[in-house]
């Protein structure tokens, strides 16, 4: 297994690794997204891995294909391969969620 630090991106989303093998690949970070802040800002977000995210603290709401959600922390999400979703922080406080990326290919 060869892991690989990326450190965070412009936006504040952290990988802390990624292995990518022969099965498939994983990547693991954190983020933080702000009172008020939404993901992505306008529009919808889709990716080619499935999408596991653990809340830490805080809560986020969104929609993951078409149907809303709520999560809280100590509570987790799974968004499927290819789902159209996007999330926004409506509360006061900072929502802290740790995620992983996990490809099948």
């Amino acid at each position: 297994m060869k892991i690989i630090e990326k450190g965070f991106d412009d936006k504040g989303l952290k990988t802390l690794f990624e292995d990518n093998n022969v099965s498939g690949g994983i990547s693991f970070g954190t983020v933080t997204i702000l009172p008020g802040e939404r993901v992505p800002k306008e529009g919808l977000s889709k990716h080619k891995e499935d999408e596991y995210s653990v809340i830490i603290e805080g809560e986020i709401e969104g929609e993951s294909g078409g149907e809303p959600y709520s999560v809280s922390q100590s509570n987790a999400t799974l968004i499927p391969a290819e789902e159209e979703h996007w999330a926004i922080n409506s509360s006061d406080k900072p929502c802290k969620i740790v995620w992983a990326l996990v490809s099948k290919e």
